[in-house]
């Protein structure tokens, strides 16, 4: 697993599933990493919001890792590093957007001194150990979006990042047709690319195309409206900004999301013209329809802005009449979130306004249109489709090669893949897996601690507390029951549990770890005869 004179490649996440991304870059005996990203918790890890990529591989090779490059501030590509950057020990290399937000990030930990963070301009190059790069500008939805050139003794790679085609993009320079066309002139062996939209027959279109349909939307608003989307969705914001001005109505933004992306977008010199904004008191005071609100949870997270508002624990309260409206995609996986906040809304009376409703959201990823003028454009070797669950890598595969790409190959973290010299080939496998954010603690995602969580919110659990004297019990026993479906027959269940507890003691002293297993079996048969369950079984013992 020590790259030669080659180049090559390994996913630790991203690949076979959206979000999370990390990527490893190989050659004379360095590792570089692109991106170190994550994704976050669905029901099956209760308590927990975070989840991180697990880095054994290269924490294993740490005196080969030279350096971490991102190309972007969305947190499935930087949200990682103040929990794991340390540890690696190694330079972030970001622009100043990016490094803005990767640094309020690294104070927040407390480890700002002690992270060294390099600013690099947008389109500049820079070595990073055996490794040459450039970030190459591109659009997305939020500032300073970057496709990588990476070019090393054995292989140039163009890694798109996050990206899409906009003839008018609302922030930003990306990089044109022609200085795209003239990467491609130079020769790339391998196109590293987002498959995110790769279903989509149309092009993803324009961040400007949005601002009538939302201006539409608010000018026929006869209450309060508020705006819901990705919160680094620094361009929706601007254009959020203009729709306010346009139908005569005070901003109002809440969200500490909103709030950073805002402050670091001002000091890298975006926002120009972005209006004065009013805080949450004041937009309540203000006529019901002069105020526009931006807030963070679209996506139905419960501790973001807009659940708060539909829970009524927020300073913004909305009423009968009022309108949200939803300028985002459904991430999949986050409907039952997003449909219970709607329905909590609709059930106050307020209208809601979705892109089936109104043109509210365009994609910030590349449809089927903009990967073959990605592809014209640079000419690859080999395509390799990363940023997606494994049918939009395949399918990513299949589209590339129906336009002319003469290699398509689909891997998944964990595949060691040589790029270049010769076709692309899988040489090994790299461990990988998913750690957990819990609290302030990083644990295995399927470590015995998540798993005992998850056989408790599944089972419940009970408690037995007894004295015992040589090797009988004295006294009677304690039990408790928390999450054990007994409801109203608690009281019954709880006599029968004592009873199998002090008939355990039949047959005279025993060893106290086969008392304690005989009690905790006793128990659980009590528990199953009544419930069906197996919950789990605590024995505490004190000797008199």
């Amino acid at each position: 697993m020590t790259p030669k004179n080659e180049l090559l490649f390994c996913a630790l996440g991203g690949s076979g599933e959206i979000g999370m991304n990390v990527n490893l870059y190989g050659t004379e005996g360095k590792w570089v990493m692109v991106d170190l990203g994550i994704t976050f918790a669905d029901p099956g890890y209760p308590g927990i919001d975070v989840i991180l990529p697990d880095l054994q591989f290269i924490e294993e090779r740490l005196d080969d890792l030279v350096g971490i490059v991102l190309t972007h501030g969305h947190e499935d590509h930087i949200g990682a590093l103040p929990y794991l950057a340390e540890d690696l020990g190694v330079p972030l290399y970001a622009t100043p957007f990016t490094a803005g937000l990767i640094r309020g990030k690294l104070e927040e930990e407390g480890i700002a001194n002690r992270v060294k963070l390099r600013v690099i301009e947008p389109g500049a190059d820079f070595k990073v150990g055996p490794f040459g790069f450039q970030f190459v500008p591109m659009s997305h939805s939020i500032p300073e979006a970057n496709a990588l050139l990476i070019d090393t003794p054995h292989g140039r790679v163009f890694h798109t990042g996050d990206w899409k085609i906009d003839a008018a993009p609302v922030i930003g320079n990306p990089a044109t047709a022609a200085q795209l066309a003239a990467i491609g002139d130079e020769g790339i062996d391998a196109l590293v690319c987002d498959s995110t939209n790769i279903f989509n027959a149309e092009a993803s279109g324009s961040e400007s195309s949005v601002r009538k349909g939302l201006a539409e939307s608010v000018a026929k608003a006869k209450g309060r409206v508020l705006v819901t989307s990705f919160a680094s969705n620094a361009a929706r914001l601007v254009t959020l900004g203009e729709v306010a001005k346009e139908t005569g109505r005070k901003l109002c933004v809440t969200g500490r999301s909103l709030d950073r992306i805002l402050k670091v977008g001002r000091a890298c010199g975006y926002f120009k013209d972005f209006p004065e904004t009013v805080d949450p008191e004041t937009a309540m005071r203000l006529p019901r329809n002069k105020v526009l609100i931006v807030a963070t949870g679209g996506q139905g997270e419960p501790r973001a802005a807009l659940a708060r508002v539909a829970d009524g624990s927020h300073t913004i309260t909305l009423e009968q009449g009022d309108t949200v409206i939803f300028s985002s995609k459904q991430i999949p996986g986050n409907e039952v979130a997003i449909g219970r906040i709607q329905n909590t809304l609709a059930g106050r009376g307020v209208f809601l306004v979705t892109e089936r409703q109104a043109h509210v959201h365009v994609s910030g990823h590349p449809g089927r249109p903009e990967l073959a003028q990605m592809y014209d454009w640079i000419r690859p070797d080999v395509l390799v489709p990363v940023h997606g669950e494994m049918r939009h890598l395949m399918e990513h595969a299949r589209f590339g090669n129906t336009e002319g790409v003469p290699q398509s190959f689909v891997q998944t973290n964990g595949d060691v893949i040589r790029l270049a010299p010769g076709p692309a080939k899988k040489i090994g496998t790299a461990a990988i897996g998913r750690l957990v954010l819990d609290g302030d603690v990083i644990l295995p995602a399927d470590g015995n601690s998540i798993n005992e969580r998850r056989r408790i919110a599944i089972n419940g659990q009970i408690s037995v507390a007894l004295a015992t004297r040589g090797g009988q019990l004295i006294g009677d026993p304690e039990v408790r029951v928390q999450g054990v479906p007994v409801e109203e027959d608690r009281a019954a269940f709880l006599v029968e549990a004592v009873d199998a507890v002090r008939a355990t003691q039949r047959g005279g002293p025993r060893d106290t770890e086969k008392m304690r297993e005989a009690i905790r079996l006793a128990v659980r048969k009590v528990a199953v005869r009544w419930t069906g369950k197996k919950p789990i079984v605590d024995v505490l013992m004190i000797q008199a």
